[in-house]
């Protein structure tokens, strides 16, 4: 049997949690956390679940659905990934983190079952699926209206999809994670697209073509039904305004004015579109017979408009005041002025031309100074190279993650991208801050310098605790 000290304070619970492997040094496989919420009485079937997957915006997306959802005075359980500062950000119920105490009392809860699984599988579980299976029995405990949750990384093989998503959201694909996930945008499509069950919602974000046909056979033949951004619902109008940007977002049901959405991008204005049809398919319900999805099937392969009623239209001002109140830390974050001071999580090329994107639109930055520090297994040239048109200068650094770059290696390859004058070295994250700020000073017009620090969410995290920013909501 294996040993296990039971966990004494939240120290010790999160000790045993992230002494567990990753989810990507095992098998990929559900068995062992189909066992585990088995003995747990499958607490992941005891509230409906809105499932996001996809490749860049899923925590943005799930942030959004959550607020709309507690607007409309539903209770709701939230699990996204990765956390920001602390693990317990993961598990949130109401729009808060569960507390230190909740955490340990839950892992104690559910401990006994895990050393069960780890010894009939032979292998220890995961921590990811440890804390799927916490995420769960929280929900159920708690007990939520609503859980909306988050992918790890992949979809058909993550611990998440031990749930059945009512309401499955696919967020924008691209190549990231390609080690486990596939090299090509059809294999990564076809992974995120086994959240999409017999009989649910897909609501679907603008895919390249590879990807949307992908997503599109997969709804076919579980019989689902697709909303596609762009088609049946969408951001129609933009205008950027003080702190964010004022948007028109045609839904699945009806049309929202006025809609100010604290956060910025075009690529977050996708996101809120996203997130309102998916509160509206969810208000509207999702066929469950065998006759709808057959129905479901032939409406899908005939290409034919989702919907038709209005079950599913929500009230406007609610709408209105639920995106007010949604947040997203670390994407885009404007955590200081004079100068300005931005966090992104950005951690592929495609997050990061977003991220530059809006940069470039939105802030009149006439000397911006980057901040960058990310995996070692990530496409480092592909954005550093999306940035290199918008930084001065870039200084190069590492996170607390052992799987950064160290900085001297990563400043090796900025200097084949921006040239040695415009790319300085700090070890450390907190040095490195401080070098930027520096450096966007020297013009001495502080209105028009910034400093973008940005390259994983393990960066943007840990520049939030150096930075002392409160508050993850």
């Amino acid at each position: 049997m294996s040993q296990v000290t039971e966990p004494l304070d939240y120290r010790d619970a999160v000790n045993e949690i992230m002494g567990r492997g990753v989810e990507w040094d095992i098998d990929p496989t559900l068995d062992r956390i189909r066992d585990l919420v088995d003995l747990l009485g499958e607490p992941q079937r005891s509230y409906p679940v809105i499932h996001i997957a996809g490749t860049n915006g899923k925590t943005s997306t799930a942030r959004l659905i959550e607020s709309l959802l507690r607007e409309r005075g539903l209770r709701t359980g939230l699990y996204t990934s990765p956390e920001l500062t602390t693990l317990r950000e993961r598990i949130a119920i109401d729009g808060e983190a569960i507390s230190e105490e909740g955490f340990v009392e839950t892992l104690r809860d559910v401990l006994p079952y895990v050393r069960l699984i780890d010894d009939k599988h032979g292998v220890r579980l995961s921590f990811f699926e440890v804390l799927t299976a916490m995420a769960y029995a929280a929900f159920a405990d708690a007990p939520v209206d609503v859980a909306i949750v988050e992918t790890g990384m992949g979809g058909a093989w993550d611990a998440t999809n031990v749930a059945d998503g009512t309401v499955a959201v696919i967020t924008p694909i691209g190549l990231d994670h390609t080690r486990y996930l596939g090299d090509t945008i059809e294999e990564i499509a076809a992974e995120k697209a086994g959240i999409i069950k017999p009989g649910a919602i897909a609501v679907l974000a603008q895919q390249p073509v590879a990807a949307a046909e992908v997503l599109l056979r997969r709804v076919a033949e579980v019989g689902a039904v697709a909303a596609r951004e762009g088609i049946e619902f969408g951001a129609v109008h933009r205008d950027i305004a003080f702190g964010g940007q004022l948007i028109r977002i045609q839904g699945l049901h009806a049309a929202y004015d006025d809609i100010f959405l604290p956060m910025f991008g075009d690529h977050q204005a996708s996101n809120a579109a996203c997130a309102l049809a998916a509160v509206e398919a969810f208000a509207s319900g999702t066929p469950t017979s065998g006759e709808a999805n057959l129905e479901a099937t032939t409406r899908i392969a005939a290409g034919e408009t989702y919907g038709g009623g209005d079950e599913g239209q929500l009230d406007p001002a609610l709408v209105r005041s639920g995106f007010a109140k949604a947040g997203s830390p670390g994407r885009l974050e404007v955590v200081r002025t004079g100068p300005t001071v931005l966090l992104d999580a950005a951690h592929n090329p495609a997050g990061m031309a977003a991220s530059v994107a809006t940069v470039t639109e939105e802030f009149n930055f006439n000397r911006l100074v980057g901040v960058f520090a990310a995996f070692a297994d990530k496409d480092l040239a592909g954005m550093l190279e999306q940035l290199e048109p918008v930084l001065a200068e870039l200084v190069v650094t590492r996170n607390s993650s052992p799987r950064s770059l160290p900085a001297e290696e990563l400043g090796e390859l900025a200097e084949g991208i921006f040239g040695v004058d415009r790319v300085h070295v700090s070890p450390r994250l907190d040095d490195a801050i401080d070098r930027a700020i520096g450096l966007a000073e020297e013009t001495g017009e502080y209105q028009g310098a910034g400093v973008l620090i940005t390259g994983s969410v393990v960066t943007a995290g840990d520049a939030r605790t150096l930075l002392r920013v409160e508050g993850t909501k």
